[in-house]
């Protein structure tokens, strides 16, 4: 077995290349890996359904060739499928039921050499940006316990950080590889949009707001990944611009003088921005200056609360569709009792949005896109802090108990008009938003967003910068994240006792 010293010390690429070269076996990593789970896991709750006997019988499929051979990897139990084993989406109806077929995404991954060890935990639906499901309970922040991991892709994040693996998947409908990449103190890229498949179990999700990645340690290993797991599937309803040359590639080309814009004024609802993460703003703008790039601040034009009510209108609706569609999978009929308050709550909502409402919030949001065009002619990259916060104290966004009793109370009834009379739901959505008010709006574009980790607080806890690019113009994030990343290294920076 590997010392667990020694695994830590390299990424993904590395523990590959330790394989092909014969010095440590896919075996050795794998049962380091799993021995890791067990001694961290139980403070953690990132990993919730394990395949050691299923991953060891595994082991002699793995292509020495490939690019992350024999290397312990995570899924997200989100979107994701793996044949014969269930995607629970951390609900309760899916808890149990096993998938058909592998996802197009998994294959990729499988392909790519990954030794897959489990399901990492997910908020139901992956509706909130914290990991807190009721089927399965939270995840911890391996910088604090007390702390949220950020969602939704939060159990792969705790995993990452605490050095279960080196890179986990995850997927973004609104900021969700990114938000707990800057929870976690990791690397998180949201790919373009359609640059990785959906299939076959999907054409587009949430409109094209959602993409499947990986969070991982280092730069290189999100390139790598993003090389193995990117083009188009059988029946996909768009495609990524093709690229120039392998993002690899471009982690060791320099990513020129860019012009930068950066802003801390929100770009969904209207809260205050923490100090710390202003801090953390302008000390990257520095760092930035200091590197050659052309630093401005400029805010870009949008309706904010305008585009923040879209945006639930939107996801209302897709969450009914969703709550529809499974019920009609495992053959029942929908009901508030397999479903979190909240999430049935918003389905609730959905179904009582008219066609008419659900076509002009997408017009808005599409408006909204349409309209950031303009300023990124004049910028190339977009800087903000990923989150208005540092990671929050699990338990901080939920509902309170006064809100889930109403919430109960209109879903028995079926009453979705309700929850607009009652105010339910605006309030809600507007503590998410005044949390996460960076994000959503470039799943809404379509352009590539990554979560750089260069910034912790007085208390310990990671601050992400989020930095985003022209819709299809992923490497030039890479070379820039790259170029951070050697101007001022985090891989080495670990939470305390991982």
């Amino acid at each position: 077995m590997v010392p667990f010293a020694e695994y830590t010390r390299h990424d993904g690429l590395g523990l590959a290349a330790l394989v092909r070269s014969g010095e440590v076996s896919a075996a050795e990593l794998l049962e380091t890996a799993l021995a890791r789970i067990d001694q961290h896991n139980p403070a953690l709750n990132a990993v919730i359904r394990r395949r050691d006997d299923k991953v060891r019988a595994e082991l002699p499929r793995i292509d020495p060739a490939a690019p992350f051979a024999g290397v312990p990897f995570l899924i997200k139990d989100l979107v994701a499928s793996l044949a014969g084993e269930p995607t629970a989406s951390g609900t309760r109806l899916l808890a149990n039921v096993p998938m058909p077929r592998d996802s197009e995404m998994v294959r990729r991954f499988r392909a790519a050499g990954v030794q897959i060890a489990g399901r990492t935990n997910t908020p139901e639906f992956g509706l909130v940006p914290y990991t807190e499901p009721e089927l399965f309970g939270p995840t911890h922040n391996p910088w604090s316990l007390q702390h949220s991991a950020g969602g939704s892709s939060g159990g792969s994040a705790a995993a990452v950080a605490a050095g279960l693996v080196p890179l986990a998947s995850g997927g973004d409908g609104g900021g969700s590889i990114r938000i707990p990449a800057s929870c976690c103190g990791l690397f998180g890229m949201k790919p373009s949009r359609g640059l990785t498949p959906t299939g076959p179990e999907f054409g587009e999700i949430w409109h094209g707001f959602v993409i499947e990645h990986v969070l991982s340690r280092s730069v290189r290993d999100s390139a790598a990944m993003l090389d193995a797991t990117a083009g188009t599937d059988a029946g996909a309803p768009y495609a990524a611009p093709a690229q120039a040359r392998p993002f690899l590639d471009e982690v060791s080309a320099e990513p020129g003088r860019l012009r930068v814009a950066f802003t801390h004024e929100p770009l969904f609802g209207r809260g205050a921005v923490h100090a710390d993460c202003i801090a953390g703003l302008e000390a990257t703008a520095r760092l930035l200056e200091s590197l050659g790039h052309h630093v401005e601040e400029e805010t870009p034009p949008v309706d904010r609360e305008a585009c923040a009510l879209a945006f639930v209108t939107v996801l209302a609706g897709e969450t009914r569709a969703e709550i529809d569609f499974l019920a009609k999978f495992v053959q029942r009929t929908p009901s508030a009792t397999n479903f979190e308050a909240a999430t049935y709550s918003l389905g609730l909502l959905g179904r009582s949005i008219s066609a008419a409402a659900y076509a002009g919030a997408m017009r808005t949001l599409q408006l909204a896109a349409r309209e950031m065009a303009p300023f990124f002619e004049r910028h190339d990259v977009l800087l903000t802090p990923t989150l208005a916060a540092p990671p929050t104290l699990i338990g901080a966004l939920q509902p309170s108990a006064a809100e889930k009793r109403m919430m109960r109370v209109v879903n028995g009834m079926n009453a979705g008009w309700l929850l607009n009379a009652l105010g339910v739901i605006k309030p809600l959505a507007e503590k998410t938003f005044d949390y996460m008010p960076f994000t959503p709006l470039f799943n809404v574009t379509g352009q590539p967003a990554m979560s750089v980790p260069l910034h912790w607080n007085a208390g310990g806890l990671p601050i992400g910068m989020q930095f985003v690019g022209r819709f299809g113009d992923d490497a030039t994030l890479f070379r820039l994240a790259a170029q951070l990343e050697r101007a001022q290294p985090w891989f080495e920076r670990r939470p305390p006792g991982y």
